[in-house]
């Protein structure tokens, strides 16, 4: 299992509903319908940013409160050494649906994970793992790189942006919680989104 492999004993430690959720076996997809309580994009000065980030189903000038979305994930070999999860999320607002797809890259042997960012990716970023007491899964973004194209550049510290996605699981409404943030250094939040959702099975 992938992300066995990528907690190590830390995978024990996950909510029961989490573990069985990322028992995830390759070619095996995962599907959940749920609602955003809310989504805050960031400064008005980035729209122009944001709309062209949204052509390559990034990031989006869209904010909003109790907005429906969908995401899905499986899992695929490439080359062997490397398992590459891809996950797509749509947000459905009143009068646009905007996605935002990222392609988690594992190696294996080296048991580093990398998250490539939009479709075609714009950038990613070397992911860290932990397990709250509770059994929550916490994933942090380390070292960023710009894409251009097959080429992968170093983004220098300041100008880089730090990503956080707490993922849970309420035992009283049967649900999945989720809530991520992305914060850039010099223009404060990216984006922050935070829900609930259900798995729909196949």
């Amino acid at each position: 299992m992938i992300f066995e492999t990528i907690l190590g004993e830390d995978f024990e430690r996950l909510h029961p509903k989490l573990k069985q959720r990322y028992q995830l076996s390759l070619n095996q997809v995962f599907h959940a319908t749920g609602t955003m309580h809310v989504i805050h994009a960031g400064p008005k000065l980035l729209n122009p940013l944001y709309h062209l980030f949204s052509k390559a189903n990034f990031l989006f000038p869209e904010s909003g409160e109790m907005v429906p979305f969908n995401i899905s994930y499986s899992c695929a070999y490439n080359d062997g050494q490397y398992v590459e999860i891809d996950w797509q999320r749509q947000f459905h607002f009143p009068h646009r649906t905007r996605t935002f797809n990222t392609k988690m890259t594992v190696d294996l042997e080296k048991e580093i994970v990398k998250d490539y960012m939009g479709k075609p990716a714009i950038v990613n970023s070397e992911l860290q793992f932990d397990v709250t007491k509770e059994g929550f899964l916490i994933t942090r973004s380390k070292q960023q790189q710009v894409v251009l194209g097959k080429c992968e550049m170093k983004s220098p510290a300041p100008l880089a942006a730090r990503a956080f996605v707490l993922e849970g699981y309420d035992d009283e409404l049967d649900v999945y919680t989720i809530h991520l943030s992305i914060y850039h250094n010099i223009f404060g939040r990216l984006v922050m989104y935070a829900g609930q959702f259900t798995q729909q099975k196949n």
